[in-house]
Formats: structure tokens, sequence, C-alpha cells
């Protein structure tokens, strides 16, 4: 029979900071909508590194979101977490400027598309957009034995 545990808030922060991407869930045309996504975690602080699009007018309109992070090495021994929160767009510079400073230290392969702007196949600029998430809820589970509760 599989065990399945709570994680305790420490076991969770612990796994968010390792683990970096997961997926997130947004309201896209009145339907739940969920796709890849980075994320940058500092302290309680979790950041969202996108371009302007489909997914920022949707987090926009509706900033409820949730992120589902999971590390599965087999069906015996997984852990998952889950934040549901609201996700607050960066608009003051030295708060963009030091989330981009955390996003290129922790994922410097995005220097490229950070340090110049693109053109879609649309013709409109890629514009850079940071999210701020607010968790108000962090739960998780794990197969992986003892909680840290």
């Amino acid at each position: 029979m599989l065990d399945i545990d709570e994680m305790g808030q420490k076991e969770i922060q612990g796994f968010l900071q390792h683990v970096g991407y997961g997926h997130l869930g947004y309201i896209h045309e009145g339907k739940p909508y969920v796709m890849p996504m980075h994320y940058y975690l500092e302290d309680s602080n979790m950041y969202m590194f996108t371009t302007e699009g489909m997914k920022t007018h949707d987090i926009d309109a509706n900033p409820e979101i949730c992120l589902q992070v999971e590390e599965i090495h087999d069906p015996l021994h997984w852990r998952s977490v889950i934040v549901t929160g609201q996700a607050e767009r960066l608009t003051e510079q030295q708060e963009i400027d030091h989330a981009m400073q955390l996003i290129k230290e922790r994922n410097p392969t995005l220097s490229p598309a950070i340090n110049r702007t693109w053109i879609d196949s649309w013709g409109r600029a890629e514009v850079i957009v940071i999210y701020r998430i607010h968790p108000s809820k962090m739960t998780g589970r794990t197969t992986d034995g003892v909680s840290s509760q």
C-alpha cells in the first residue's frame, strides 16, 4: 500500500526552492487553462517571468492562479505541491530590477531573451512581464516518508 504523507511548510518551501518549474493554472475565456511555467523563489516571494500575450491578458483580468509543482522519481516515490493565490504584475522599476537580477542569477539561459527585444509572428514586439505571486494556500503531499510538519 502506498503511504502518502502531508508535507510541512518547511518541506514545501525547500521543495519549491529546489524544483523551480511547474504547471500554472489560470482562467482563459472562462475556462481553466494550464501551461508549464518556471518560477523563482526568494524567501517568501515567488516570481514568474513571461512575455506579454494571452497569458498576461488573462492573468491581469483574473489574477487568481494555481501553481502545481511535482517531482516524480517513479510511481512509488514522488512529491507534489499546490500553491494557490494571486498574481500581481510588477510595475515599479526597482521591484522589476530586483526580480530580474534574481531571475538572471537562477536561470542564466534566459539572458539572450532578456537582453534583446524580438518580433513575434504577428509583428508585435515581445514585452517582458514579471508577476509576484501572493500565496493564499500551499499544500504538499509526498510518498518519500517523514514530513517536517
